[in-house]
């Protein structure tokens, strides 16, 4: 690895000094505990759905959700056991008494790009990789079965995080005005240097890095340094979740909606779909 961060990329020879996935990282480094998490969501018209597995050190936990758009319902599912969702490569399966997802994921053959960034956070070093993906099967609610098959995102991140984290975050899918498929990750907080960021738009299965986003107050939207241009978010469903634990406090907000607007170097939306997300975190 390059000594320079942040570094947008895989990294082509591992750094021992500086680990990132697939190599080991210690449970601890300069007195951090190293955080993992895999979080899959698939946005559609019908359905939205996500699920994620969360380590912090040794502690961990997972959860499971999904916005019937058809229904209005919102329907979840939490546990402080990271096994209780399975989310090896290609697969997401889980839930509980209201919910259980049985799905599967193309990230082996899917060929939309991935893209990796290696940053520096306090005195230490944080990894994510943003892939496109699709994802298809069944989702079970309230015993009634709906078939899935939409496009998403999938966020694997680890790292030694700030004791003190602040994050905002959107994820989504659409179709722009000229026909082509569009997918974004958007962030202010973590990753988000001015160049070599996780900002990125995937027009038709091809990554592009966007300039420093700002996100509006109450998750409304997102502004661009770009042209002018803008995305708009009508909040259908939100969830959120406090916890205080003896070493750790979280405040967390992820409302699902619908996207108007204009992503940069990609062109106005026909529609669009996917989530918003605030975060704030002591770890």
């Amino acid at each position: 690895m390059r000594d320079e961060l942040p570094h947008r990329g895989p990294v082509a020879v591992a750094d021992p000094a500086r680990p990132v996935p697939p190599a080991r990282m210690a449970l601890l480094r300069g007195g951090r505990p190293l955080k993992r998490w895999r979080y899959v969501g698939a946005y559609g018209p019908d359905l939205m759905v996500c699920a994620a597995t969360v380590r912090i050190g040794p502690a961990g936990q997972s959860w499971t959700a999904a916005w019937d758009r058809r229904g209005r319902r919102l329907v979840e599912t939490f546990s402080f056991r990271a096994g209780r969702v399975d989310l090896a490569p290609g697969r997401v399966r889980g839930g509980g008494r209201r919910l259980v997802l049985d799905l599967r994921t193309d990230e082996a053959t899917s060929a939309a790009h991935p893209v990796e960034v290696t940053s520096r956070h306090g005195a230490q070093h944080i990894w994510t990789r943003k892939r496109p993906v699709r994802v298809h099967g069944s989702v079970l609610i309230d015993g009634v079965p709906h078939a899935l098959d939409a496009a998403g995102l999938i966020d694997d991140s680890a790292g030694y995080h700030a004791r003190r984290t602040d994050w905002r975050w959107s994820a989504g899918v659409g179709t722009l005005r000229d026909g082509r498929d569009v997918v974004w990750n958007l962030v202010d907080g973590v990753h988000d240097a001015p160049v070599d960021s996780e900002r990125t738009v995937w027009v038709a299965g091809r990554a592009h890095e966007v300039a420093p986003v700002t996100f509006l107050s109450e998750l409304a939207g997102i502004d661009f340094a770009e042209g002018g241009a803008g995305l708009r978010c009508a909040i259908e469903a939100e969830r959120a979740r406090h916890d205080d634990l003896l070493l750790a406090r979280s405040d967390y907000r992820q409302p699902f909606g619908t996207f108007t607007g204009t992503l940069p170097g990609a062109g106005e939306l026909a529609v669009g779909y996917g989530v918003m997300e605030e975060h704030s975190v002591r770890w």
